[in-house]
């Protein structure tokens, strides 16, 4: 099994990385074509033709794995049939940047057996670096081990989160944002959840929070275990529900620092 899930960890690998040249290709060659999802979510005509190249390799490779991808008509109930195994596919997180010009992009290939992720790859393919991991074996970035970092303390942390594309929780989230602010060193919005908690897995940010995706974050989390992070959620996990694919209230830090952030998170009694 062991060797099984490294060779399934290569092939993530492999095909992120191929992805990842498709949407270079596709942005240097300009005229980037884009639509809408419901209105507000942006969406390039590289995220479907990566997405449609990534879906095409595993269907080859694992004919009878499912996939759940972002740019699919994604049905989130598939993460709760934990029969057969699942592939979780994010062509491009980070559209918006992608989009503009920015570097912060990632390529997420997740692949999970019975609701637990047990390999990850997160190419970021304009910074040319690659993060992966499977479980039991530590986490890697362009081959070389990686760890969290060794902060203790929050008033000393750099920690990040995002915004959804939905407006109707700003409110609480700036009461939110206003919490952490006051209690760590500063915070950073990199426009790429996958980036962002694999930044945490290397050490260049100390913690990271936020509602996302299944997509947006599944191979990351394992990357950040496997790096030694402290992972969970600031509010209950629904009963049945594969924990490692839940992304709503998800906090991952370097493990001095979990409970500090943890406690500002939630939104106080009454407010």
């Amino acid at each position: 099994m062991h060797d099984e899930l490294t060779a399934i960890t290569e092939f993530a690998e492999e095909t992120a990385q191929q992805a990842g040249e498709l949407i270079i290709q596709q942005r240097r060659g300009g005229n980037l074509k884009h639509d809408y999802k419901d209105a507000t979510e942006l969406v390039t005509q590289a995220d479907i033709e990566a997405d449609e190249f990534i879906a095409q390799r595993i269907q080859q490779a694992f004919p009878k794995h499912r996939i759940l991808s972002e740019e699919a008509m994604p049905d989130l109930a598939q993460a709760e049939n934990l029969d057969t195994p699942l592939w979780i596919v994010d062509p491009i997180d980070g559209t918006v940047n992608y989009a503009y010009g920015h570097a912060q992009v990632a390529v997420s290939i997740a692949y999970a057996e019975k609701g637990r992720v047990c390999a990850g790859v997160v190419h970021c393919p304009f910074q040319q670096e690659t993060f992966m991991a499977t479980q039991g074996q530590g986490a890697l970035l362009n081959r070389m081990p990686i760890e969290v970092a060794s902060a203790t303390e929050l008033r000393r942390s750099l920690i990040a989160t995002g915004f959804p594309y939905g407006k109707d929780e700003i409110p609480t989230l700036v009461r939110r944002l206003e919490r952490v602010l006051t209690h760590c060193r500063d915070i950073r919005r990199i426009g790429s959840a996958a980036a962002d908690i694999c930044w945490v897995a290397c050490g260049r940010l100390d913690g990271y929070y936020e509602s996302v995706s299944p997509w947006d974050f599944a191979a990351a989390r394992l990357i950040a275990l496997e790096a030694g992070a402290t992972c969970g959620h600031f509010s209950p996990v629904p009963e049945g529900y594969p924990e490692d694919l839940w992304g709503r209230d998800l906090i991952i830090t370097a493990p001095g620092i979990h409970n500090a952030l943890k406690e500002l998170l939630p939104e106080p009694a009454g407010a």
